[in-house]
C-alpha cells in the first residue's frame, strides 16, 4: 500500500443490545404497573377524584421503583432504599397476579350478564381485598421462625451405624437489609432443638459484605452438630464477597466445602460429606472458584455413601454423574410468591421437596429466609430435618 493512499474503514455498528434490553425492561415495568392501574382505577370508572388519586399513586410509584432499587441494589448499597424498592416490588407483583386473575373473573361475569360498571368495580374491589390480604398473611409468613419440614430419605449404601442419622439443611437466610439478628437467634434456637448430627447451609448466606451482615449472621457461631457444620457457597456470595463469607464461616466453627470433601463415622459407619461453589463461581471472577465436583471427591472412597452440598438443583447433572447418593440444595424459595414457581421451574429441574434422579435423590429447601420483597405466598419458609435411613442394600 503507497503511503498516504486512503483507507477506507467501516463504521462499527453500534451493538443494540442495551437498546433492546432496556426497552423489554420498561415495557415489564409498564405492564407491571399498567395492568393492575388499569384494573383499580380505569376499568372501575370511579368519580374523577378517586381514578386521578389512584392514577397519582400508580405513577409516583412507577417512577420512583428504577430508583429505589439502583440506589437499593447497586453501587451505593443502601439499606432504606433497598427495603423501599424490594417493599414495592412485591406489592406490584401481587397487585399484577391478582389483577391478571381479576381481568378473567370479569370475563366469566360478562358471559353470565353481569353489567358495568357495577361488574368492573367489584373486581377491582375484590383485586383490592385479596391483594391486601395476602400481602399481609405473606409478610408475617417471610418474617416468621420457619417451620421445621421433617423428610426420611433411604440412602441404600448408607452403613447400619448411620441409619437415622439427623442432617439439618440450612439455606437462602439472605440477610440482607431488613435487620433479623433476632430472628436469626430464633432460628437457631429451633436448630439446636433438634439434635442434629449435621448441620449444612447450601449458601445466599446474606446479601452484602461479612461487614454489613455480621450481628445477622453471628448466631451461626452457635450451631451445634454432633459430627459436622458444612457450609457451600450460593450465588449471592458472588454478588459480595465469596471468598469473605467462606473465611468468616470458618471462623464461626463451619467447615467451607469448597470443592472438597470430610468423611463422618458413627458406630463404624462413614459417610462421605462433599461440597461444589455454586455454578455461577466460575463466571464471577473470584480466583480459585467455580463447581468442580471432580475435585471435591478426589481421595473419596467410592465405597463410601456421598452426601453433596450444592446450591442449585441444576448441579444434579453433575452429582449423578460422580455417583452422588443424595444432593442437598436451595436457591429456589418454592417459588417464594405465588406463581413466581412456574418461572423458577424454566430455569431449575425441581422447586422444591424430594426427588430422584436414576440412582441419586435431590432434596430442594423452599429456604430458611427471603430474598428480595419480604412476602411468602403459598411457599413457606422452612427448617429441613433428613433422617438418614440405611436401605437394603446397606453394607454389613
Amino acid at each position: 500500500m503507497a503511503t498516504g493512499e486512503a483507507v477506507q474503514v467501516r463504521p462499527r455498528r453500534r451493538s443494540l443490545r442495551p437498546l433492546m434490553s432496556g426497552a423489554t425492561l420498561v415495557a415489564i415495568l409498564l405492564l407491571l404497573f399498567g395492568l393492575p392501574w388499569w384494573t383499580l382505577t380505569v376499568a372501575a370508572r370511579w368519580p374523577s377524584p378517586v381514578s386521578a388519586a389512584g392514577t397519582a399513586v400508580f405513577a409516583v410509584a412507577l417512577c420512583a421503583f428504577p430508583a429505589l432499587m439502583y440506589l437499593g441494589h447497586g453501587r451505593r448499597r443502601s439499606d432504606a432504599a433497598a427495603r423501599a424498592g424490594d417493599v414495592l416490588l412485591g406489592l406490584v407483583w401481587i397487585l399484577f397476579v391478582w389483577a391478571l386473575l381479576g381481568n378473567v373473573a370479569r370475563l366469566v361475569m360478562a358471559a353470565v350478564g353481569v353489567a358495568d360498571p357495577a361488574r368492573s368495580r367489584a373486581v377491582a374491589v375484590g383485586v383490592a381485598v385479596v391483594s391486601a390480604v395476602l400481602a399481609t398473611w405473606g409478610y408475617a409468613e417471610a418474617m416468621r421462625v420457619p417451620r421445621v419440614r421433617r423428610v426420611d430419605v433411604t440412602v441404600d449404601r448408607l452403613g447400619a451405624g448411620l441409619d437415622g442419622a439427623r442432617v439439618v439443611l440450612l439455606t437462602d437466610t439472605h440477610y440482607g437489609p431488613i435487620d433479623r439478628a433476632r430472628w436469626s437467634a430464633r432460628t437457631i434456637e429451633v436448630v439446636n432443638g433438634l439434635d442434629a448430627d449435621i448441620v449444612c447451609h447450601t449458601g445466599d448466606i446474606a446479601d452484602g459484605t461479612v461487614e454489613q451482615r455480621r450481628a445477622q449472621a453471628a448466631p451461626l457461631g452457635a450451631v451445634r452438630a454432633g459430627l459436622l457444620r458444612a457450609y457451600v457457597t450460593g450465588n449471592h456470595e458472588y454478588y459480595g464477597e465469596a471468598q469473605g463469607w467462606v473465611d468468616h464461616m470458618r471462623t464461626l466453627g463451619w467447615e467451607p466445602l469448597h470443592n472438597r470433601h470430610l468423611v463422618v463415622e458413627r458406630d463404624g459407619a462413614r459417610l462421605v460429606v462433599a461440597g461444589v461453589d455454586d455454578v455461577t463461581a466460575a463466571s464471577s471472577g473470584v480466583a480459585g472458584h467455580r463447581a468442580d465436583h471432580s475435585a471435591a471427591l478426589d481421595g473419596a472412597d467410592p465405597r463410601l455413601p456421598v452426601l453433596l452440598l450444592a446450591h442449585q438443583p441444576k448441579q444434579i447433572a453433575e452429582a449423578v454423574a460422580a455417583g452422588v447418593d443424595l444432593q442437598l440444595s436451595g436457591h429456589t424459595h418454592g417459588g417464594q410468591m405465588w406463581p413466581f414457581h412456574y418461572l423458577v421451574r424454566l430455569d431449575q429441574p425441581v422447586v422444591q421437596g424430594l426427588s430422584r434422579h436414576g440412582r441419586t435423590q435431590l432434596y430442594t429447601s423452599r429456604g430458611t429466609g427471603f430474598w428480595g420483597p419480604p412476602f411468602r405466598i403459598f411457599a413457606p419458609s422452612e427448617i429441613t430435618l433428613l433422617t438418614l435411613r440405611a436401605g437394603p442394600h446397606r453394607p454389613s
